[in-house]
């Protein structure tokens, strides 16, 4: 099968395409498979509102949690279960991905407990404990980057195992997630572990700025403001990518990276996250066109995806060079009275909240599901 010339093109520029759903029904029914050969899809993300989604529709889960009933299980041991058999499943599939681009890509990640979002100690544990649970290499473990997800992400790293930082929101904590990545593969080189084996991605998120911002925006209501709307995601996604050149890239801070480099360490990527555009007036591809850039990951919805197949234009690096535009955008989003630091404080405090709240229904839909299964009625 060919592969889309549209998502080709973006592969072609640098970025990993990865796919930001997981469901029992799409590893089963061959979808998956399908987008690696059509789509050039080459990873997968999840997080628990997927999760939430996938268990909530259809039937593929009903025998596995019929089995879990009559085992006793209660609803967190049955969601581990299930959510970890889903994982490993598509990392065999993502297995020749994974062999054939090194270990870069081929990659499945699953998120921590998000009611652990806020206590690194417990964060660290049940990191570990996934990633013996999957059992598998090319497996990412998602952990939040909260200020107590900062040292439990070095931690973690410094086990020997990859991670997916997830919820950034702001360049000043992107710059604190490199450097606990960093300090994690130093962590992971004194304890005996390949660097080399250990890889990291950094996800960005990209559509929830321009939503909280916007919002700001249209309360400000001056022509000034307005005219900034739509602009902010791309732009702070812009000013990440210029961090991570200073780092990983021939920057004036890439001294430490080259250091360890030397012993085999991988750079950690970018990864452009929340990619699917809310806003109609905006174009439904914006957040994938305009943040074209070597070594990053860009992880779309289904949708977002297919509207890129469809009627995506790539056309070469779209970020590389443009900070001092970004900057411009940010300078006058603050001239006009936008605080800056309270939306990524609200940013990060409303995607924890949400992600818990997707647990607490997963957990809740689950006991109802164990219940109805352990008397006959499901």
């Amino acid at each position: 099968m060919a592969q889309n010339e549209n998502l080709a093109a973006l592969s072609a520029a640098g970025v990993s395409v990865w796919l930001d759903d997981l469901s029992r029904d799409r590893i089963q029914s061959g979808n998956l498979l399908e987008l690696i050969e059509t789509r050039s899809v080459v990873g997968v993300t999840t997080n628990p509102t997927i999760f939430q989604g996938a268990l909530s529709q259809g039937h593929a889960y009903d025998g596995q949690l019929k089995e879990l009933a009559a085992q006793g299980a209660d609803a967190d041991a049955a969601i581990r279960t299930i959510t970890t058999d889903d994982v490993r499943a598509a990392c065999d599939v993502f297995a020749p991905v994974f062999e054939a681009t090194g270990g870069v890509d081929g990659r499945v990640s699953i998120e921590v407990d998000p009611r652990l979002a806020f206590d690194t100690d417990r964060t660290v544990a049940q990191a570990v404990e996934l990633w013996k649970i999957v059992d598998r290499p090319n497996l990412f473990i998602k952990i939040p980057a909260t200020e107590e997800g900062l040292p439990a992400i070095a931690a973690v790293i410094g086990e020997g195992i990859s991670v997916n930082v997830t919820l950034i929101f702001s360049v000043q904590r992107y710059r604190a997630v490199m450097g606990a990545y960093l300090e994690g593969v130093k962590k992971a080189k004194i304890a005996g572990h390949d660097p080399a084996r250990i890889h990291s991605v950094a996800s960005f998120f990209v559509s929830r700025v321009d939503t909280e911002i916007d919002k700001r925006l249209e309360a400000l209501g001056t022509d000034e403001a307005l005219a900034l709307r739509g602009k902010a995601g791309i732009a702070n996604a812009r000013l990440a990518y210029a961090e991570y050149q200073d780092v990983f890239d021939g920057g004036k801070h890439t001294s430490t990276f080259l250091n360890l480099a030397s012993s085999g360490a991988n750079r950690q990527r970018p990864l452009w996250a929340s990619t699917g555009v809310k806003n109609p007036e905006y174009a439904d591809t914006m957040y994938v066109t305009e943040l074209v850039a070597p070594n990053t990951v860009n992880t779309l919805p289904e949708k977002t995806l297919q509207a890129v197949a469809d009627h995506g234009v790539v056309s070469g690096d779209t970020v590389s060079g443009k900070a001092a535009e970004a900057k411009d955008v940010f300078d006058r989003l603050t001239a006009v009275g936008v605080d800056l630091d309270d939306v990524f404080a609200v940013l990060e405090r409303e995607g924890v909240d949400k992600f818990e709240k997707s647990w607490e229904e997963l957990l809740s839909a689950t006991a109802v599901e164990l219940k109805s299964a352990s008397t006959g009625n499901g």
